[in-house]
C-alpha cells in the first residue's frame, strides 16, 4: 500500500521546542518505528501537539535532532521529500470553499505528482482506497461544507491516508467523532500498523483508547516526558494522578486483560458514599 522509497522510522532526541522565549517542550525523546503505534498522552498544555508538530517540521526545535531510519536529517529534506515520508493530521485546518470530499482527499497526492505535467498514475486508486478506509465512499461527491464535524474529520484523515507515507502523525483523530467512528478510526490505525507497517504517533486524551491501541505510551507533563513504555508501565494510578492533578483509579479487566481508568471527582465520591 505504501511506497518503498519512504524510509520507515523516525527518532527525535533531546528536543527543545519554544514559542518565542517560552520553552514548552524540554529535552523530549521519542521514536516512531515501523508497524508500531505510539500514543502521546498528558494534560492540556503538556506539549503533546507541539512535539508532534516538531516531528513534522512545522515547529522547528531550538535544540536536539530528528533523524529518519535511513540517516536522513529532518532539516535537510526538501518539502517534497518530507511529504513523501511523513504526514500530519493536525487540529487546526480549513477546507477551501466549493470542494467535494474526493477533491479534498486528492490534495493528499500532491507529493506524488510530477512537477510539470501533474501525472500521478497511482493517484486514483490511492484516493479510492483512502475514502474506503475512512468510510467515505458514499460521500465522495458531497461538498465538504455540507458535512458534520465528525464527517469532516474523517475527510482530513482520508487525505492523510491518500498521501501514502510510511509515517503518520495524528493529533486527536477521534475529536468530534461518535462512538462508532472513534472505534473504526482506531481500528484503521491498528490495521495500518499491523498490516502495512506504518509507524504512527497519535495524541489521545482518552486514556482507555490509548491503552487499547498503542504499543507504546508517552506521558508528558509540563513539556517533559515523565514516563515511556508499554501501557501497563505508564498508565498507573500514581503516574496519572500526579500528571492530571486528580485521583485516577486504574484496573485491569480480568475478562479481556485491558486497562481501564477512572478519574474520581466529588461527584464520583458522593455516589459511592452509602446513604
Amino acid at each position: 500500500m505504501f511506497p518503498p522509497h519512504a524510509a520507515p522510522g523516525v527518532s527525535a532526541r533531546s528536543l527543545d521546542v519554544a514559542y518565542g522565549r517560552d520553552v514548552v517542550v524540554h529535552a523530549a525523546s521519542v521514536s516512531l518505528d515501523a508497524g508500531t503505534v505510539t500514543a502521546l498522552i498528558g494534560p492540556n498544555g503538556s506539549g503533546k501537539s507541539t512535539l508532534l508538530r516538531a516531528l513534522a517540521r512545522l515547529h522547528p526545535p531550538t535544540a536536539g535532532a530528528v533523524t529518519f531510519a535511513d540517516g536522513a536529517d529532518l532539516r535537510a529534506l526538501s518539502a517534497r521529500e518530507l511529504a513523501r515520508r511523513i504526514t500530519l493530521l493536525s487540529q487546526q485546518r480549513s477546507a477551501p470553499a466549493g470542494l467535494s470530499v474526493r477533491e479534498l482527499v486528492e490534495f493528499g497526492r500532491h507529493p506524488h505528482r510530477s512537477r510539470w505535467g501533474g501525472q500521478d498514475p497511482d493517484g486514483a486508486a490511492a484516493v479510492d482506497r483512502a475514502l474506503a478506509l475512512a468510510g467515505l465512499t458514499a460521500l465522495a461527491e458531497r461538498p465538504v461544507q455540507a458535512l458534520s464535524g465528525g464527517q469532516a474529520q474523517r475527510v482530513w484523515l482520508a487525505a492523510c491516508l491518500a498521501q501514502d507515507t510510511a509515517l503518520l502523525l495524528l493529533d486527536e483523530p477521534t475529536t468530534f467523532l461518535d462512538l462508532r467512528y472513534q472505534v473504526e478510526i482506531l481500528d484503521v490505525v491498528r490495521d495500518l500498523a499491523d498490516e502495512h507497517g506504518v509507524g504512527i504517533g497519535v495524541v489521545l486524551h482518552d486514556l482507555d483508547q490509548a491503552a487499547a491501541v498503542a504499543d507504546r505510551v508517552l506521558l508528558l507533563e509540563n513539556g517533559r516526558v515523565t514516563a515511556s513504555g508499554a501501557a501497563a508501565e505508564v498508565l498507573t494510578a500514581e503516574n496519572l494522578t500526579r500528571a492530571y492533578g486528580i485521583r485516577v483509579d486504574v484496573h485491569l479487566d480480568p475478562s479481556d486483560g485491558r486497562i481501564h481508568t477512572r478519574a474520581v471527582g466529588r461527584f464520583n465520591d458522593l455516589r459511592a458514599t452509602p446513604a
